[in-house]
């Protein structure tokens, strides 16, 4: 029987259970993988807003990471929150010194409720230390702007070219994400040295939009760690948030941006 896949998600926690590690674990479980989790940051917010943040030493999240690997096979690595230059450091010299793959890079530095959440050094170690390990890194247009340093529109050809922007920069794949546009349509742009392919699917109108970069994400690492080619990975993992969005509306968790549906395709509606 073909072991189930192990999946490791280096991120922040949300007590409120929408983003972060809490959402990766749910993504993973959702695609029939083995999640595991070394947490960056602990930090206190709901589906209104972030009220504070705590870091915890470089050191001790090393330790974690060097558990995982010394311990458990990992099939693919997602990166969320890192709220330090320091800990991007850290985090890149243990993943490359245990040799880790199908490392999915979400440059988390704007939470959906507007707050910020990375320090002004987080830019300039990512783009030095980890874009170069990652199999594919996904920013949002805000986060991707941040990346390349100039503003970056909602036309699929300014996302390309902001993602090649990246590849010159050391990437190996870029997915911008479209979901900050607007339209009927949310068209995700993956940017490679083959060229570049648009996902595209129908804008679902909720509000409940809380922690879709951490599960769609998530979900591309699960697909990797399955073995799915990237562009395969992309697809189903844009078809599968498709479907949690548009079942959000079936959960009641808070009175902000609330979570999307991780389980809709498992819970009866």
């Amino acid at each position: 029987m073909r072991r189930i896949p192990n999946v490791l998600s280096i991120a922040g926690s949300d007590p409120s259970g929408g983003a972060g590690v809490q959402a990766d674990l749910k993504t993973f479980a959702a695609f029939g993988c083995y999640g595991m989790a070394a947490i960056t940051a602990l930090t206190a917010q709901n589906t209104v807003g972030v009220r504070a943040v705590h870091t915890p030493p470089a050191d001790f999240i090393a330790a974690q990471i060097d558990a995982i690997f010394e311990d458990v096979e990992v099939d693919a690595v997602k990166i969320g929150m890192l709220g330090a230059g320091e800990i991007v450091g850290v985090v890149a010299e243990r993943l490359a010194h245990h040799g880790a793959r199908n490392i999915v890079l979400d440059p988390v530095l704007v939470a959906t409720s507007g707050d910020s959440l990375g320090a002004p050094d987080v830019v300039d170690a990512m783009m030095t230390q980890l874009l170069p390990l990652a199999a594919v890194v996904t920013p949002n247009l805000p986060e991707i702007a941040r990346l390349v340093g100039r503003d970056v529109g909602s036309d699929p050809d300014d996302m390309t070219r902001a993602g090649a922007q990246l590849l010159g920069r050391g990437a190996k794949a870029v997915l911008v994400k479209g979901g900050h546009g607007d339209g009927a349509a949310a068209v995700d742009v993956l940017v490679t040295e083959a060229g570049a392919e648009r996902f595209s699917a129908p804008r679902i109108a909720t509000r409940n939009t809380h922690g879709t970069g951490c599960t769609l994400s998530s979900a591309i690492a699960a697909g990797l760690a399955r073995g799915a080619p990237l562009a395969r990975a992309v697809a189903e993992a844009k078809v599968w948030l498709t479907g949690a969005l548009a079942a959000a509306d079936d959960l009641a968790v808070g009175r902000g941006h609330g979570p999307v549906h991780h389980f809709h395709a498992l819970w009866r509606r």
